[in-house]
């Protein structure tokens, strides 16, 4: 309420919502299903629920989120027809690939053989990585940082493994988790989605960088150097560790190339005197 005082110089009250034009509605009572579907929503937002992750049986989650059975398969309902869950007979309800639909599979195609696709990606991994790097380094909690440090004292186990696969695999972990404790949503995504490719090997060979076991030291000492800066809080040298592995893969990559292409030429030219 709110005084106003009349040329009579009476005094009345008026109460907001006898004002014409005001904006507030009455507040109306929040559904249960809703509750769950915004819960449900944030945590595939921020990227805590990832694609092809299994949700908890019915009975498990609706007591986790304190919901009775249907408001549940409400909710769950509305998320399936918003694309954002998807259910497998018999299996159970799953996060759905909100990332696949990130390149349309023509595009995919493209990248996967042209050259040039693969050396525009690594700068633009260098750019948005970097920057990722530098707000890990500003903006990561606690337990952020452990995460990468776990995650690099993993990758320092498996480089005693002949086989690389194991530490290759942790590569792409590591680096997704630096892009998760710069607490930015878009990049997180965008990021993921890139990383995807990179596993299908859509733009290189991952294990081609860990065939050679000086090239396996090299690159593990550059992961130090990046998870040490974010541990240490330092975002200009956390940027610049991150465009030193990035610049250091980019010119093995060009190596193995240029390589390639000279054995094709050697290829020939045995063939050709061997008629």
């Amino acid at each position: 309420m709110r005084f106003k005082i009349n040329f009579a110089s009476q005094v009345h009250f008026e109460t907001l919502s006898e004002r014409p034009g005001m904006p507030f509605q009455k507040v109306q009572p929040e559904k249960l299903s809703s509750s769950v579907v915004r819960q449900i929503e944030l945590l595939i937002l921020r990227g805590i629920l990832r694609p092809g992750e299994r949700l908890p049986s019915e009975r498990e989650l609706s007591e986790r989120l304190g919901v009775s059975r249907p408001s549940l398969r409400e909710a769950i309902s509305e998320l399936q027809e918003r694309n954002l869950l998807s259910s497998k007979a018999n299996a159970g309800v799953f996060v759905a690939d909100v990332l696949g639909s990130a390149f349309s599979p023509a595009l995919t195609h493209l990248f996967a053989t042209h050259d040039e696709a693969v050396f525009d990606y690594l700068t633009f991994r260098r750019d948005l990585e970097g920057l990722a790097a530098e707000r890990a380094a500003e903006h990561a909690t606690r337990t952020d940082r452990q995460v990468i440090q776990t995650i690099f004292d993993k990758m320092e186990r498996a480089h005693d493994k002949r086989n690389p696969t194991d530490e290759a695999q942790l590569d792409a972990e590591f680096h997704l988790a630096i892009i998760d404790a710069s607490h930015n949503i878009v990049m997180l995504h965008m990021m993921r989605s890139m990383f995807q490719l990179l596993r299908e090997g859509v733009f290189y060979n991952r294990q081609i960088m860990f065939k050679q076991r000086t090239t396996r030291d090299t690159l593990l000492d550059q992961h130090r150097a990046i998870n040490d800066a974010i541990q240490s809080r330092n975002p200009d040298a956390a940027r610049q560790a991150v465009e030193a592995h990035l610049n250091f893969v980019e010119a093995n990559l060009r190596a193995h190339k240029e390589s390639e292409r000279h054995e094709a030429v050697a290829k020939l030219r045995m063939e050709h005197h061997g008629k």
